[in-house]
């Protein structure tokens, strides 16, 4: 669990100086201290036109429940398998009317099964895991800060853990080592014990849990909606398994299949803009925080 949550328009509350308190002088009177002047900002102040990317309308997933709207974008260089999945069970309308069975307040919503209980999937086979994948000097990745022998950054809106690209040099397909680490938002593919039992059930993560790293996959990320993740019903025990009436999908679509005049335009603040790169050097210069994957949150815009 995180100890710390900040987004960038609470990062953005730094960019301000405080500005010098001046003082002005009469002859025979003790110096009287003149109203603060107003601070220069160092910085932007909100993104402007070239901070913001839009998604690929095939790889947005629209998933409408009974708490909300909630947009999941899919990350095929990290895990296409489980993407195609997905979106293919989408197409099918596979997920309509599914409910959210297994949910824990801050970890995750478990849907996706036909049973309703955790035991179903679709009659399509078990997927292998894709728990990592390998990053190429080609892969759109933005680094975002270090750690101890790794970095991390985004590719578009999922956030990434990763080997140094120097260490690239070293391998034989010259690439390295990456996965999605499990934040708030993160979809992932629920399985059984077996590694490879993935088939159609997935979760929405309410909170980070690193406990999932690298142990299960991670396919995307929801670039709205957050809230009403959050919203779901959830188990009254340490279970999950949540009582009727639960919440359940209603629709689930590929943004780009919806009718033009039904289809949300979306954009999605992005980590290479300069709104961006100005408020995360901001907050390393200034120490308030160590910058992790899971501390920035990328605003989008849906209308």
């Amino acid at each position: 669990m995180k100890s710390v949550s900040v987004t960038l328009a609470c990062v953005a509350a730094l960019t301000a100086a405080t500005a010098p308190v001046f003082a002005k002088t009469r002859p025979q009177a003790a110096p009287a201290a003149a109203p603060a002047a107003p601070a220069a900002p160092t910085g932007p102040t909100g993104p402007g036109e070239g901070d913001w990317r839009t998604p690929d309308p095939q790889n947005v997933l629209v998933i409408d429940t009974s708490k909300g709207r909630i947009l999941v974008e899919l990350e095929p260089l990290a895990a296409p398998l489980h993407v195609q999945r997905v979106k293919e069970l989408a197409r099918a309308h596979f997920y309509d009317g599914l409910t959210f069975f297994r949910v824990l307040e801050g970890f995750m919503d478990q849907t996706g099964d036909p049973n309703n209980n955790g035991t179903g999937g679709s009659d399509k086979p078990n997927l292998p895991p894709e728990f990592m994948f390998r990053r190429g000097a080609d892969t759109p990745f933005v680094s975002v800060g270090r750690g101890a022998g790794t970095e991390w950054g985004f590719l578009n809106s999922m956030a990434v853990v990763s080997q140094p690209m120097d260490l690239a040099m070293m391998t034989a397909d010259h690439k390295v080592a990456a996965f999605g680490p499990f934040c708030q938002g993160v979809i992932g593919a629920a399985r059984a014990e077996d590694p490879a039992s993935a088939n159609s059930q997935f979760y929405l993560m309410r909170d980070p849990a690193h406990s999932l790293d690298q142990k299960y996959t991670a396919f995307g990320a929801v670039i709205s909606g957050l809230d009403v993740v959050r919203a779901i019903k959830a188990g009254p025990d340490p279970s999950g398994a949540v009582p009727d009436p639960k919440d359940s999908m209603t629709t689930v679509r590929v943004l780009a299949d919806l009718p033009e005049a039904q289809r949300p335009k979306v954009r999605v603040l992005d980590p290479r803009g300069p709104w961006f790169q100005v408020l995360a050097a901001k907050a390393r210069k200034d120490k308030v925080i160590e910058l992790g994957p899971c501390d920035v949150d990328l605003i989008s815009e849906v209308k």
